[in-house]
């Protein structure tokens, strides 16, 4: 499957800047953002995707949004796949808020509140990435699936960083990452 980080949001672009959490919780993407969605759906395009399952932060949904309409497929969201929650960006939507911005998605599946009300541990979000290798495993079809994640999810499901826009590989039948390293020494945090 293909593990495909969203693109800039308002967040990453005055957390990049500043090294401080800028209080913007669900951010939208940036126009650099919009940019890497569309690259993306341009360099996906030729990739046998017949399944999309997308994070249900904004951020998130409008980087699937062009690749979904240029493989003419339906997304479909998961809490599973969301960010660590760690930053005011982590704190998303309410589903009937989603469902009004994004009418033709289905959001039936997540609760009112989706998002966790304390910051998620290390072991937490790895757990979360477990599961899920398991559920895309246990698929005939797994080659066939794009999701689109966040930073701190993609790292616990494969142990790489990856830059917003930017997607890798990941095969769920074989062995997790071991000892993900969350902080990188004498490095800047790096944020979804």
């Amino acid at each position: 499957m293909i593990l495909l980080r969203h693109g800039q949001s308002e967040f990453n672009l005055h957390f990049t800047a500043t090294k401080r959490d800028p209080g913007i919780a669900d951010p939208r993407l940036t126009e650099l953002g919009h940019a890497q969605a569309q690259a993306a759906a341009e360099a996906l395009a030729a990739e046998p995707i017949r399944r999309i399952i997308c994070s249900p932060y904004t951020r998130a949904l409008q980087t699937a949004a062009p690749v979904a309409k240029r493989l003419n497929l339906p997304v479909h969201i998961t809490p599973t796949v969301r960010e660590r929650y760690a930053f005011s960006c982590d704190i998303g939507s309410p589903r009937t808020a989603l469902g009004v911005a994004w009418p033709h998605l289905d959001f039936s599946g997540i609760d009112e509140i989706w998002w966790p009300p304390i910051e998620e541990p290390d072991h937490g979000i790895e757990a979360r990435a477990r599961l899920f290798r398991a559920e895309m495993a246990a698929l005939p079809d797994w080659q066939e699936t794009l999701v689109v994640s966040h930073w701190g999810f993609i790292l616990a499901m494969t142990g790489e960083r990856v830059m917003n826009g930017e997607w890798l590989r990941c095969d769920p039948t074989g062995p997790g990452p071991e000892g993900i390293l969350w902080r990188a020494p004498h490095a800047s945090v790096v944020k979804p």
